[in-house]
């Protein structure tokens, strides 16, 4: 089986008093197989690229760029990663976000005997404060089997635990400003399922999510978005009904 090359997003803005725990987390994987890591700032204030530039010197053959300049907001610096990344499969890892354990891609890989057939590789989440402790699962759990259509019940899979073949990814459309990624999976799913690709559920928590994100942030906002995009994939009355079924669950 060939190996999977995976290319790990990371996209930064001030944020040095959680990165270390995300550097410490990709470097610490048991896996054997090509990684790459790619740095993302947003032009940073305090000592994130200073931190990100030490991580590279201990850990070349992982961390291939570091980019520091302004932008137009988190899914702008994320296109810029999409643009530069060569993996086989791309996930994202926020500032503060880890992977669940030293093992988790060694568990994911060596679980897939045709990666050539997959789409998008997903799992659970876990939800910690900022020192990296346990709060919760995260309230949507990963559906046993994912379609392009499951996101009709809202974003089922975190975006940390979706992993998307490359050569699906569109650019992110950033005139969403907080729920981007919504649309953005949807339009992988959607690719994959016509190309005739499966979606593998792992069967694993792959992530530790840093609890209180731009999305949090900015509920309302995000919510309105969703809103939107949702009625763009599947239509009115499907948006209406199912977020009519929100109020229940």
């Amino acid at each position: 089986m060939n190996t999977p090359y995976l290319s790990i997003i990371t996209v930064t803005f001030n944020a040095e008093s959680t990165l270390g725990r995300t550097f410490e987390s990709v470097s610490s994987q048991s896996y054997k197989g090509f990684l790459e890591h790619i740095i993302i700032d947003g032009a940073s204030k305090d000592h994130t690229v200073e931190m990100a530039n030490r991580y590279k010197e201990q850990h070349p053959e992982i961390v291939t760029t570091i980019i520091s300049e302004p932008d137009k907001g988190l899914y702008d610096a994320m296109n810029k990663g999409l643009k530069l990344a060569k993996g086989e499969f791309v996930c994202f890892m926020n500032a503060g976000d880890k992977f669940h354990n030293s093992q988790t891609l060694e568990d994911v890989f060596g679980n897939i005997d045709h990666p050539e057939q997959v789409g998008v590789i997903y799992g659970d989440t876990n939800v910690v404060d900022e020192k990296g402790n346990y709060l919760r699962p995260r309230h949507l759990n990963a559906p046993n089997i994912l379609q392009w259509t499951s996101f009709k019940q809202g974003m089922l899979v975190c975006h940390q635990s979706f992993y998307a073949r490359r050569t699906l990814c569109p650019m992110y459309d950033i005139r969403y400003r907080f729920s981007a990624d919504v649309d953005w999976c949807i339009k992988v799913m959607k690719a994959g399922y016509e190309q005739g690709l499966v979606n593998h559920n792992t069967h694993l928590v792959l992530t530790d999510f840093l609890d209180g994100g731009m999305t949090n942030k900015n509920h309302r906002a995000s919510l309105l978005e969703r809103f939107r995009i949702m009625n763009h994939h599947y239509g009115l009355i499907s948006t209406l009904w199912h977020h009519f079924l929100f109020l229940f669950r």
